[in-house]
């Protein structure tokens, strides 16, 4: 018996965090869910979360490659999360953030473009913006009209890509969103976030492995929220009947030192600063202290809102990590969503 789906989906960068937790509702609904990773690292354990999944090999800079892909897989939406994501990597990496972030979003609108010119019609397509573009903004929160001041490389690219997405909707009528994504947290983000370097310290501590965590500025505020939640108002920006641009935020902004707080009380310490130390040789050359975002207009238009809550996603995250500590298993389907 032959399966049916329905529409068809293109992830670029299924195997990062919003690609597994766009791919698992993007499955759940039914869709036909085709992604790329990397060619010389593949989804290596990560292959756990992607079941039900195509899997493609593709650069994110070889446009012939993504060209060949588009023609094969005829996609109904394509939700490009693959790129460089570390801010402060950023600024040992800026050609490499450059192309990726930036060069590789011109190529894929192109394809876009000539696409259309063969079949009549392109594949909606999502791209995900960065509230890091806003930089030194002296608008609190921040919406979707508050001009870019990006302060790191990767910013700057974020800003590149947000603009010529919105400027091919424009010139060529691609149906083209932009999401405007605030620090989106969960236990599969990368362990060279700040987020989960402290939930996996603050696990290692729990069990007597660790005394302390080293981290930069304390004080930096950010608008923190659960990676599931954004994945799902990715996919319903492309059910609209015409494009717009989105902030997706919780509204709410927190101080680093706020993470720590809760997530060291999930283990039961109630005051941190014993286990914390400071290095100044963690701070960016150009931080930015505050950023959170207004999210009426996706809460108006798309229906969205949040369904965890800061102090329930640094919670979770801890208690994932000391489940994979004490289990010995990295990657578990057990891990994705608060029990």
């Amino acid at each position: 018996m032959t399966q049916s789906f329905g529409p068809t989906a293109l992830i670029t960068g299924v195997a990062g965090q919003d690609g597994i937790y766009l791919a698992r509702h993007l499955v759940a609904l039914g869709y036909r869910v085709v992604g790329t990773v990397r060619p010389e690292t593949g989804p290596a354990d990560r292959i756990v979360y992607l079941d039900g999944v195509e899997l493609v090999e593709l650069d994110q800079r070889d446009r012939d490659g993504f060209a060949t892909v588009l023609e094969e897989t005829r996609p109904d939406e394509i939700y490009n999360l693959a790129g460089f994501t570390s801010v402060g990597a950023s600024w040992r990496n800026a050609e490499l953030v450059t192309e990726t972030n930036g060069l590789a979003v011109v190529r894929i609108l192109e394809e876009l473009v000539r696409y259309r010119e063969r079949h009549g019609t392109a594949p909606k397509y999502f791209q995900p913006s960065s509230s890091e573009m806003f930089g030194v903004s002296d608008q609190q929160p921040q919406t979707e009209g508050t001009p870019h001041h990006p302060r790191s490389p990767y910013a700057a690219t974020k800003s590149f890509a947000h603009h010529i997405t919105v400027n091919y909707r424009e010139s060529y009528g691609l149906f083209t969103c932009t999401g405007t994504l605030y620090n989106h947290e969960s236990p599969i983000r990368g362990p060279q976030f700040v987020t989960r370097k402290i939930s996996r310290s603050v696990a290692e501590i729990a069990l007597g492995l660790r005394k302390s965590v080293t981290l930069g500025n304390l004080d930096v505020r950010r608008d923190w929220g659960f990676a599931g939640d954004y994945a799902r108002a990715m996919h319903l920006m492309l059910q609209l009947d015409q494009p717009a641009d989105f902030i997706i935020a919780t509204g709410q902004s927190r101080q680093l030192s706020e993470v720590l707080t809760v997530a060291f009380g999930a283990i039961g310490i109630d005051d941190p600063a014993n286990h914390v130390e400071q290095d100044p040789a963690l701070m960016r050359p150009a931080d930015v202290v505050d950023l959170y975002g207004d999210p009426t207009k996706a809460r108006e238009q798309l229906g969205w809102k949040p369904t965890l809550g800061f102090e329930d996603v640094i919670e979770h995250m801890v208690r994932a990590d000391v489940d994979r500590l004490r289990s010995g298993v990295e990657e578990s389907m057990d891990y994705l969503f608060a029990r």
